[in-house]
């Protein structure tokens, strides 16, 4: 289905796998005491956005907001792609966190400060992007920057990397959850 979405503009594909993110979300037992939460989907560059006309992840985070509680919302205008990236598929880890550096930048400080945000991504693997991402939105002031994804790939090596990436304080993500 992410497949469909992604590549084949199936724009419906988005509704389940937005309750499946939702789910998703859910593992991360955020409550109220959390405050107002944000899902702050993976922005595309600017020209790959115009390309496809849409942002998979910010579709996906816009359906699953229909299956979380009140205090949920979406601010997909605080991180921008600030430069293009090529695309992850095929990358080994190194490459992917070279691709991935200096990518993303926080616009609107003021509506991040102290606040707990979910990014949203729609499939990870080594776990590079919403890392970047997750480390982008602490230095900008985030409290606690979660992560959750539709779809995660794993083989025994990245496993063994995506523990480390989220454990380490670079990575800036307190808990990742994907169903």
């Amino acid at each position: 289905m992410i497949h469909l979405l992604k590549y084949d503009g199936v724009i419906p594909a988005a509704k389940p796998l937005g309750k499946l993110l939702a789910q998703a979300v859910t593992q991360l037992h955020l409550t109220p005491e959390n405050g107002q939460l944000a899902l702050v989907p993976v922005p595309l560059h600017s020209s790959k956005r115009r390309e496809r006309q849409f942002n998979q992840s910010e579709l996906i985070a816009r359906a699953a907001l229909k299956h979380l509680p009140p205090n949920f919302e979406l601010d997909s205008k605080v991180l921008i792609r600030q430069r293009e990236t090529h695309s992850q598929v095929g990358l080994d880890r190194e490459a992917r966190i070279r691709n991935m550096s200096g990518a993303f930048k926080v616009v609107g400080r003021q509506r991040i400060q102290g606040r707990t945000l979910v990014v949203v991504d729609d499939v990870m693997t080594t776990g590079t992007t919403v890392s970047e991402c997750a480390r982008v939105l602490k230095r900008g002031g985030a409290a606690m920057v979660f992560a959750a994804t539709v779809a995660r790939t794993l083989k025994s090596a990245d496993a063994t990397a995506i523990t480390h990436e989220f454990e380490g304080e670079e990575a800036g993500a307190t808990q990742l959850a994907s169903v």
